[in-house]
């Protein structure tokens, strides 16, 4: 039923409550409370449920117009109970909203809920959360909420609730941000969490072993589509809390999606994107606090559409290994595919050709030839002709690999697959990195796949990264063809290179990654960086390129470096991300040092990122932790009723492998490359999660001696301490006045947290 048709008093009343700014914060819940009058099979007041009932699943449909979005959004909750409850629905509203629908189901009929004003919203939810004083109904106060009333809701039944609401979008340095808030809520909706893991701490690296108890509920689904319509072309679209997938229909509709199991408290879906009318795209986000250096993430994306003439021809030499070891797992089989994959993906300009390597090389032709169809008929003849014998000689394959390299007018991609270590010719590695360095032309990427565990990780990544390329590892689990075809998808068509950008005078510092890369169609540039307190506000941004041989100049105007910008707080994180894989890259080429390793733990305790010099450790209630951050005690409970004074070693943490092949050698690169490239927050594989550490306002907080704490605090910074009762009315007045506090404090009952200066210590 549509919000016309309901009664003017009843209009007025909800257009009162809806036209108001907060923050996109938390997620819709159904609070139970007493039936309004007896009836039957109404539980008793003593026996109403004291938690809200739990979220099954999540359907999120957006449609965004230039930057008028409307969200329509289907919960669906769960009523476990024998009873017939009445219950007290609350969602959280985005900025500047605009309700223009909502319904509820009682079987397959369509009811319109009761809807209260928002002062009343506010009053009856306060005294929800005062009443039953539950630390995270927290994350609902100090926020305008729509509130209204939902009744039957039958027993060991579902409850379906739909909402919609439309909004304009705000934009900084000319990208629109959307937000949906799916961040807070979840420990309230009773979501069961993960498989812990261990909780990062300096120091020694030890485990609990302990029994996990099974989860409250199975996981729910979240799910979400958005379409994106512009007059203006669409260039930049990125989320740093979610894998989306992007799907364009020319260039100005785009469609994306994602979908996931809710295992543990999602972070708030958050999509960026710009508008441009130039070639190449360029979005820049910012966050800084006052008085402190600041952070960026700057995207380079190219049009979605391009013609011949800009699409940048190459010279592509694939390196494939076909010693003896790669007719094992049908490995051989499935990288011919690959190879084959990649060879038929090249354009009739591009110039190409093929080596194989065992004790000696092989190779197609004497010198690179034209990916036309001849071209491409003599290399799967090639390809089908390859047998894999022999020792793996990776030496004399790239010297000739770089004989063939004829001019640096074009992008030239070298592509080394191999599956062991150097057996044949020069078997030293360091010796390897050294003839290459001396074979090194600027112009020339060099891409590295290793192939199971008997590979030196420590070659393969330098050659990658010394070279301006990737490194990628594929485990015997993983399917060669797939992986490697994929890596040929995405850079089939280099639309720049040679990149260079010009900051027009703005500071700036630790920009990852350090080289910059080649932009291919289809793809984008990500970088993250910090940029010096005092740089000029004002930035006149220069990138430079060449396409086919000419350089191309793009300027960019009415971009910003603020002095203050509180959101997107998810960029220091994610820059440490991306700074601590440096720092792990530079440790296994160069030695271990004080100074880096003390960096790696400052920058993983903070953050609650994985890194091999962090112990983490699955705290038992009542467990004792010393110092702030510090060593752990030497006695660790591994279980009710039983100790330990030898715990055995961590079963999720990054260890730096002693030697470089192997299967931890693998895994190690692989957890070091994906940090070195993060550009996701909430889901990444870097980031530690489980009972013993949360995210909240993009903060960190580990649980130590019972007391959730905040990675910031160092009790030596003699910085002022309040101390707050909870739920005291000093407590709920600071809530008021610093709304974001409400996330912190929701963890529980015994906080510590460090805002603004201060110390908070809150206590029952």
């Amino acid at each position: 039923m549509k919000v016309s048709s309901l009664p003017a008093v009843l209009l007025a009343a909800l257009l009162a409550s809806l036209l108001v700014v907060a923050t996109a914060k938390g997620q819709g819940i159904i609070l139970p409370r007493p039936c309004p009058r007896p009836l039957p099979h109404c539980p008793p007041p003593p026996q109403v449920p004291q938690q809200p009932l739990k979220v099954k699943s999540i359907k999120i449909s957006t449609k965004i117009n230039d930057q008028v979005a409307t969200t329509h959004v289907e919960q669906v909750f769960e009523n476990d109970t024998p009873f017939v409850l009445e219950g007290v629905y609350f969602f959280p509203l985005p900025e500047n909203v605009s309700i223009t629908e909502f319904a509820m189901w009682d079987g397959d009929k369509r009811l319109v809920g009761e809807v209260r004003s928002k002062e009343e919203a506010r009053r009856i939810y306060d005294s929800i959360v005062r009443s039953r004083r539950d630390p995270a109904l927290l994350e609902y106060a100090g926020r305008n909420l729509f509130q209204a009333s939902i009744f039957p809701i039958q027993p060991h039944s579902d409850k379906k609730i739909e909402l919609t609401y439309s909004q304009v979008l705000t934009g900084e340095n000319g990208t629109v941000g959307y937000r949906y808030p799916l961040g807070t809520g979840w420990r309230a909706n009773g979501f069961a969490p993960p498989p812990p893991r261990p909780v990062p701490m300096p120091g020694p690296r030890r485990e609990v072993d302990r029994q996990i108890p099974p989860p409250r509920t199975a996981p729910g689904s979240i799910s979400a589509e958005v379409e994106i319509v512009s007059r203006v072309p669409i260039k930049n679209i990125y989320s740093p809390s979610h894998e989306i997938e992007v799907k364009r229909d020319g260039e100005r509709k785009v469609r994306l999606s994602f979908e996931t199991r809710a295992w543990s408290a999602q972070p708030d879906f958050q999509l960026f994107y710009n508008f441009s009318e130039q070639d190449f795209g360029v979005s820049l986000l910012t966050f800084r606090e006052p008085g402190k250096d600041g952070y960026f993430l700057l995207l380079v994306s190219p049009k979605a559409q391009l013609n011949e003439r800009e699409v940048v021809a190459k010279d592509v030499v694939f390196v494939l290994d076909t010693s003896g070891s790669m007719a094992e797992d049908n490995k051989m089989d499935k990288a011919k595919a690959a190879l084959r994959h990649g060879v038929s993906s090249l354009d009739a300009r591009d110039r190409f050709n093929i080596i194989s390597f065992a004790g000696e090389e092989h190779l197609m032709s004497e010198r690179l030839i034209a990916g036309n169809d001849a071209g491409k008929k003599d290399a799967r003849e090639f390809i089908e002709r390859m047998k894999a014998t022999g020792g793996t000689n990776i030496n004399d394959a790239l010297a000739a690999a770089y004989k063939q390299i004829q001019s640096n007018d074009r992008p030239q991609l070298i592509v080394l697959i191999t599956d062991g270590q150097p057996t044949v010719g020069e078997t030293q590695p360091k010796r390897i990195l050294e003839n290459v360095k001396q074979k090194k032309n600027a112009s020339v990427r060099l891409f590295t796949f290793g192939v199971g565990y008997d590979v030196n990780t420590l070659l393969l990544d330098a050659l990658a990264n010394d070279n301006r390329g990737t490194v990628g590892y594929i485990e015997p689990n993983e399917d060669l063809e797939v992986k490697v075809s994929n890596f040929f998808a995405k850079v089939n068509h280099p639309v720049l290179n040679d990149v260079k950008l010009d900051w027009g005078g703005v500071q700036t510092e630790l920009v990852y990654p350090r080289s910059m890369p080649d932009i291919f169609h289809g793809s984008q540039l990500v970088l993250v960086g910090r940029y010096r307190a005092g740089s000029k506000d004002k930035l006149r941004l220069g990138l430079t390129g060449q396409v086919n041989g000419r350089e191309r100049r793009f300027t960019y105007e009415n971009l910003s470096f603020p002095e203050k910008q509180t959101e997107n707080e998810f960029l220091p994180h994610l820059w440490a991300m991306r700074r601590v894989g440096y720092l792990l890259d530079q440790i296994r080429a160069n030695g271990e040092s004080k100074e880096v390793r003390d960096e790696i733990v400052e920058l993983g305790t903070r953050y609650g990122i994985v890194t091999p010099y962090t112990s983490y450790l699955v705290l038992e209630p009542g467990m004792r932790v010393a110092g702030m951050p510090g060593a752990v005690s030497e006695t660790v409970t591994v279980s009710p009723g039983r100790r330990s004074q030898e715990p055995k070693p961590a079963s999720r943490q990054m260890a730096i492998p002693g030697i470089a092949s192997g299967q931890s050698a693998v895994e190690f690169s692989k957890e070091k490359e994906a940090l070195r490239r993060a550009d996701k927050v909430g889901v990444s594989a870097g980031s530690a999660s489980g009972e013993g550490v949360r995210q909240a306002a993009g903060k960190t907080f580990y649980l130590r001696d019972g007391v959730w704490t905040d990675s910031e605090f160092r009790p030596d910074d003699k910085l002022p301490v309040t101390d707050l009762k909870f739920a005291s009315e000093d407590y709920f007045n600071l809530i008021g006045q610093e709304p974001k506090l409400a996330d912190c404090f929701a963890l529980d009952k015994r906080v510590i947290v460090v805002w603004k200066g201060k110390v908070y210590r809150v206590e029952e």
